[in-house]
């Protein structure tokens, strides 16, 4: 199930003239029949909500107050969520001729048109409150609440997520809470504005659209309706013309697949960082502990003892957590079974909340073994990425789950064979394609369409190994910067750009000219460090006439320094090293 909570407005989107009818009270039983929560998001005060709608208690929770006020119909209890506005404030504005006027726990609410005396008395007596507008009505809040904040305190206080969340409405005012919700729904009475805006519009107005909506949830859990929620979509990279290719966040599983080195890890990174970016939460079955780093993630387990079943479903109960399970302290033996007792919880958890919205697993040839019995793994696995360099030694319930795979390295075409060879498939007819740096060849099982390639969007993470990588890694002699001089009696060898700082400031004013006049630093930036912008900033220098060795050395310095983080304080060279030598004549 992926939807687990239904967000209904009150006036206009539930109830028609304050009421809500028979029909309308049904359906929302139909809807708690399948486990499902409901909760109410209102601009209404609480007391009069109450008196007009005596079925509130088939609300798990109530955000009355325009998302002010957070109400428990089974045990009573309120929560304001903002300050009021103060006594001052209604006093002045009684005094200024506003009216009628309805003051609640923390809302203060009139009618058009003394919208203009309000912000005017708002203004003058410096107060933080804005006006929310909603057909008419005129309301006064602080400036953080609406119904989106109110909806995502009730959503916390029932462990769940707007991506668990569907949520209908039908004016000005619904637009923050429809906006954060998974689908955003508009009854076909809504006003026009608010239908340009939202993923879906009911045929039927007022209950009568909540009840299709809801008939729409029980019987197919709005699976109609994922090709219209583009903004959730997970952008993998681009076709070789230049079009996105995206992942649904609700999609078929995923298959990693190539030898090592390939750059699984790279497309696998990739698509957690987006999963992160659009609050998705997630958790990575970590083998080797090579994601521990990665961001936005809370990683379990460490060299000296393995994670805990019950200390991971802990953490990911708050939906704001992602987790990577890291079994580097548990014996190679040990992590299969490990990962079969998690496997049963996690599942019984997504089944209860939605959650973990993606299970990513590391290695799975060894944690999913092709020999393991069958009946053994999971039926349910959905959201699922697996990584593998061998996928004909993966379980082939694992691999018949995959609709998407996504092979790298030298040899893809051989990779989706093995796949289709496990399953007893006839493979697809695979064009001559030979990949590069970040990209995969993507083929989706069930479209029908042959494989094509897909460059990966790059990742801060990888962004950031780029430049550890050239500001103080160990670059290879062939790619690395000599300082040879005009006679060519040096030798002097920069592997990364913070050795070439240093060396820089070591060399003479005749060596440093020479290769500046040559064009070699910017020819070393574009060709070896793979970064055009930095030699094009270089090469502006290297074209000044009558620069002076120190002057340039300055300038080249600051426009590496303003692209790449180097070491805060790194040691001196060491005695007798090039480094040192080209130091000592300066």
């Amino acid at each position: 199930m992926r939807y687990h909570a239904l967000a209904c407005d009150y006036d206009g989107t539930l109830a028609h003239d304050g009421r809500v009818d028979a029909p309308t009270l049904a359906a929302l039983e139909r809807l708690l029949a399948t486990g499902r929560k409901l909760i109410l998001v209102t601009g209404r005060e609480l007391d009069e909500l109450i008196e007009i709608f005596p079925e509130i208690h088939l609300f798990e929770r109530v955000v009355a107050e325009n998302g002010a006020l957070l109400y428990h119909p089974s045990t009573r209890e309120e929560k304001l969520l903002g300050d009021p506005a103060g006594d001052d404030f209604v006093r002045a504005l009684k005094h200024r001729g506003v009216g009628p006027l309805s003051v609640g726990r923390v809302i203060v609410a009139t009618w058009h048109p003394h919208e203009t005396v309000v912000l005017q008395t708002i203004r003058d007596l410096g107060l933080e409150l804005q006006v929310i507008f909603n057909k008419g009505a005129v309301m006064v809040l602080p400036t953080s609440i609406n119904k989106a904040t109110g909806l995502l305190a009730a959503l916390k206080d029932l462990g769940l997520s707007a991506h668990e969340t569907v949520g209908v409405g039908d004016a000005e005012n619904d637009h923050a809470f429809l906006n954060i919700c998974e689908c955003g729904v508009a009854v076909a009475n809504a006003l026009p504005v608010v239908k340009e805006r939202v993923d879906l519009v009911t045929a039927g107005d007022h209950g009568r659209g909540v009840a299709e909506l809801i008939d729409n949830m029980v019987d197919h859990d709005l699976q109609g309706v994922d090709d219209r929620l583009h903004r959730h979509h997970l952008l993998l990279g681009l076709r070789d013309n230049g079009e996105e290719v995206c992942l649904s966040p609700y999609g078929p599983n995923v298959l990693i697949a190539g030898p090592s080195g390939s750059g699984k890890s790279t497309v696998a990174t990739s698509l957690m960082e987006r999963l992160t970016e659009l609050r998705y939460q997630f958790c990575i079955i970590d083998p080797e502990g090579d994601y521990e780093s990665l961001e936005g993630i809370i990683s379990q387990g460490n060299p000296q003892h393995g994670p805990a079943v019950e200390e991971v479903l802990q953490l990911l109960n708050d939906p704001k957590h992602c987790t990577g399970i890291n079994l580097v302290g548990m014996s190679i033996n040990d992590r299969p079974p490990f990962f079969m007792s998690l496997l049963p919880r996690l599942s019984e958890m997504k089944g209860r909340t939605g959650r973990p919205h993606w299970m990513i697993v590391d290695e799975a040839h060894h944690l999913l073994p092709a020999s393991w019995e069958p009946g053994t793994v999971p039926a349910d696995m959905r959201n699922s990425v697996f990584i593998t360099v061998h996928p004909e030694q993966v379980a082939p319930p694992v691999l018949a789950s995959v609709g998407t795979v996504l092979a790298v390295g030298a040899s893809p075409e051989q990779t989706i064979n093995e796949f289709c060879k496990v399953l007893g498939e006839a493979p697809p007819e695979i064009p001559q394609i030979t990949l590069g740096p970040g990209e995969v060849l993507l083929w989706s099982r069930h479209s029908g369409e042959a494989p094509y390639r897909v460059r990966i969007s790059p990742c801060r993470t990888e962004r950031r190994r780029h430049i550890r990588k050239y500001a103080e890694g160990e670059l290879p002699p062939d790619r690395s910067f000599y300082f040879r001089g005009r006679k060519g009696n040096l030798n002097l060898r920069a592997q990364n750009l913070f050795l070439f700082l240093q060396l820089a400031d070591g060399v003479d004013e005749d060596t440093w000219l020479y290769h500046l006049k040559q064009g070699d630093y910017s020819l070393w930036f574009r060709e070896r460090i793979k970064n055009d912008s930095l030699a094009d900033e270089a090469q502006t220098v290297e074209r000044r006439t009558g620069i002076s060795a120190d002057e340039s050395r300055s300038l080249i310095r600051k426009a590496i320094e303003r692209q790449y983080t180097l070491p805060a304080s790194a040691p001196l060279p060491m005695p007798g090293t090039d480094a040192a030598q080209a130091i000592n004549t300066r």
